[in-house]
């Protein structure tokens, strides 16, 4: 058994015909670029790659399986030698059932399975070649379409404000929408850490997972897990979920909540906190926005008390490019000397640390490994910050 650091929610910005896929994401988020920045930068040994039911996507990773660049896993998922592709899609689900749209993570153990569901999901959006396109869908019919292909289903990103399970998609349990014996697991999302997420009773049986939704190549590995694996492929990333064949997820890495940006109730108008949500108490407007924490409790109330599942740590951690003092050049001289972020946040001893930055940085590193920095929340679709 072997320790592996896995972020399972990347987007594709544009493919290698420079088609674009993911609107928001940076254009230098190819695939290319992806693989080898996720490992050489980075230090991940797993990741998932969210918008392969893009056509182009699809073909580009084939035509790498052609060529011997990467190879199909007996296990599932493909392998670069030394990274690991779990093939996914994020999906915008407007169910009859929703109160508003659910982002949902999707992952398939081959490339075959991948293709069947991207011909079967082309039918009800109208651009299959972008990425968490509406899919106007029953909710039940996607989740057995997955399963047909032995995939695995998990709710994304679930207490954000706009897009999630318990930010638009239900009043107060996920069954009002979805099948609760068809989900494999759960992504809390940047606002949202394990103390929150389980006071939710109905969350109970299912696995939090950390990934960082990463818009650009330096938000990778934003937030991650460390899963214990008998090998890094789809079977064995499905038993962790699971806690079958010794595999679990041994922790959670990821930001402060208050770092995210729908931790705190804000208005949208004047962009101060607030304590009541129909009209702003400071400018009277009604544009608030409200902060995952206050929705937590909301349902928390509403499902009543439940038990406390034993559960990995969560650990709050934050990139390096974040560190106050760290800026490109450093960050760079930093992956030269000590190998990648991961060694550099994990293992790095503080003489290794000073031998390259100044005592007061390599101080905050230490703080980031221990989860010590003070923040600065924010909301409202502002990020919050390190002091």
């Amino acid at each position: 058994m072997k320790r592996y650091y896995v972020d399972g929610h990347i987007h594709i910005g544009r493919t290698n015909t420079n088609r674009a896929v993911k609107i928001t994401a940076s254009d230098q988020l190819t695939l290319h670029h992806i693989l080898s920045f996720a490992k050489e930068a980075k230090g991940l040994d797993m990741i998932g790659i969210i918008d392969c039911h893009s056509p182009d996507v699809l073909n580009e990773l084939k035509h790498l399986v052609r060529q011997g660049e990467i190879n199909e896993l007996p296990g599932g998922g493909l392998s670069t030698g030394d990274l690991t592709i779990l093939l996914g899609s994020e999906i915008e689900l407007y169910d009859a059932n929703c109160s508003g749209p659910i982002h949902v993570l999707c992952y398939f153990p081959t490339l075959e399975m991948m293709s069947s569901f991207a011909n079967w999901y082309q039918s009800y959006v109208s651009n299959p070649h972008l990425s968490s396109q509406r899919m106007y869908c029953d909710a039940n019919t996607l989740q057995r379409e997955v399963k047909e292909r032995s995939g695995l289903f998990i709710p994304a990103h679930i207490f954000t404000p706009f897009k999630s399970l318990y930010g638009k998609g239900v009043q107060h349990h996920l069954t009002e929408v979805l099948n609760s014996e068809l989900i494999d697991g759960v992504e809390l999302g940047l606002s949202c850490d394990t103390s929150m997420a389980e006071t939710i009773p109905e969350l109970e049986g299912y696995t939090f997972l950390t990934n960082s939704d990463a818009h650009s190549l330096e938000m990778i590995g934003r937030e991650y897990q460390a899963l214990t694996l008998y090998e890094p492929s789809f079977q064995a990333f499905k038993d962790a979920l699971y806690k079958q064949n010794s595999c679990r997820v041994e922790a959670n890495f990821g930001l402060n909540p208050q770092l995210g940006k729908y931790y705190t109730s804000v208005c949208r108008e004047c962009w101060q906190e607030v304590q009541q949500l129909d009209v702003c108490e400071h400018c009277g407007s009604n544009k608030t926005v409200k902060g995952v924490p206050t929705r937590i409790q909301e349902v928390a109330k509403a499902q009543g008390v439940g038990k406390r599942w034993v559960r990995p740590p969560y650990i709050n951690q934050i990139p390096l490019h974040y560190v106050p003092g760290i800026g490109s050049a450093l960050l760079k001289r930093l992956r030269e000397q000590l190998h990648h972020d991961m060694y550099v946040i994990h293992e790095a001893s503080l003489d290794e640390l000073q031998s390259i930055v100044k005592p007061s940085i390599a101080s905050r590193i230490m703080q980031l490994r221990k989860g010590e920095l003070t923040v600065s929340p924010g909301g409202g679709g502002q990020y919050g910050h390190i002091e």
